[in-house]
């Protein structure tokens, strides 16, 4: 596939784009409840004479076939965060609690672009691109339920899967890297158990308000003081939940934790030491009963490809001068490992 000379006509499309991408703000969905946003790709893929695939109960995919080449998979996420908007847009979310915090209707919005320009400007390039639109990112589940529902056998192979990613960096900048990009991410819930007991007599708890309270304490040491200087390592309590009333001791704490790092081996270390410092409290607190460690929204380290990172920024290079000048679009090489994961 080459590097298209259409994209310095981009502009006469941008006023659609923008709109689709507002609309998108303005109604988010959380993930596996995208029906809304999904019909509303599946009907602009359509208008533009597309065959629309199902896959999965949400997900859904277009694919351009354009004669001899090579095949490409672009992929954009679409579901948001339950998170309430406070940004005073007037594109801002109209759905209580719901936002895309997360940059997910952008992924949409940018990927439909793509798809209008190459299905437009097929004299351009040839290949076969396919679009797929991805829900359910956020708690990792999306892609897993597109590939039970036969997604490998239902789309050509492709050669190169790629995706794009609104990551806090300049805006008007184009960013690519090799190797590690986005951090592989580990979420799990643990449980601790105590001995309930009214407030007025705390010697007969165990309270696990101060022992959960003494974990939490006790994991920021884990990035402080165990791992060496120039690692990236992220382990972040996002939740602790106990007890209803002021005035009684709850027999059971649960804390939410999400963990960041950018090597397997240290992924594989920082979870042992929150195993380890989680079950020497509960020694210490003298727990009845051993605490539980649930975990789920895994997300594995993302790697780009050298071979492919190369032909990606070459392509990038040569399409950003023509369209600099009139857009403030410049393309600068992402810092390997400087970026986290965009993810909840």
């Amino acid at each position: 596939m080459t590097t298209p000379s259409f994209l310095d006509s981009i502009g006469s499309q941008l006023d659609w784009q923008r709109e689709v991408y507002k609309d998108l703000h303005r109604d988010p969905e959380v993930s596996f409840d995208e029906h809304k946003i999904a019909d509303r790709i599946a009907a602009e893929l359509t208008v533009l004479g597309l065959d629309v695939s199902r896959i999965g109960e949400i997900g859904r995919v277009a694919v351009i076939e354009n004669a001899e080449g090579p095949t490409v998979l672009a992929r954009a996420d679409i579901d948001a965060l339950p998170v309430t908007e406070d940004t005073g847009l007037d594109f801002a979310s109209e759905v209580d609690g719901v936002m895309h915090a997360c940059g997910h209707d952008m992924h949409a919005a940018a990927l439909l672009g793509a798809v209008r320009l190459l299905n437009e400007n097929r004299d351009a390039w040839s290949g076969t691109y396919i679009a797929l639109f991805q829900p359910a990112e956020e708690n990792a589940a999306g892609a897993k339920a597109m590939i039970d529902d036969g997604l490998t056998s239902k789309i050509p192979a492709p050669d190169v899967a790629l995706a794009q990613h609104v990551m806090p960096m300049p805006a008007g900048k184009i960013y690519t890297s090799a190797g590690p990009v986005m951090s592989a991410g580990d979420s799990v819930k643990i449980t601790v158990f105590g001995r309930g007991a009214h407030g007025s007599m705390p010697h007969l708890s165990v309270d696990t308000v101060v022992l959960a309270a003494a974990i939490v304490l006790r994991l920021q040491t884990i990035v402080s003081r165990e791992t060496e200087p120039g690692e990236f390592v992220v382990v972040t309590v996002g939740a602790s939940n106990a007890g209803p009333k002021s005035n009684i001791i709850p027999d059971r704490a649960e804390l939410l934790l999400n963990v960041r790092t950018y090597d397997t081996a240290v992924r594989k270390r920082v979870i042992a030491s929150i195993e380890r410092i989680v079950r020497g409290e509960c020694e210490a607190a003298g727990t009845p009963k051993e605490p539980t460690f649930e975990y789920f929204d895994q997300f594995p380290l993302t790697v780009n490809s050298e071979a492919v990172n190369d032909t990606i920024t070459e392509a990038v290079q040569e399409a950003t001068p023509a369209t600099a000048s009139d857009r403030g679009l410049s393309y600068e090489s992402f810092p390997c490992g400087s970026g986290i994961r965009s993810r909840s």
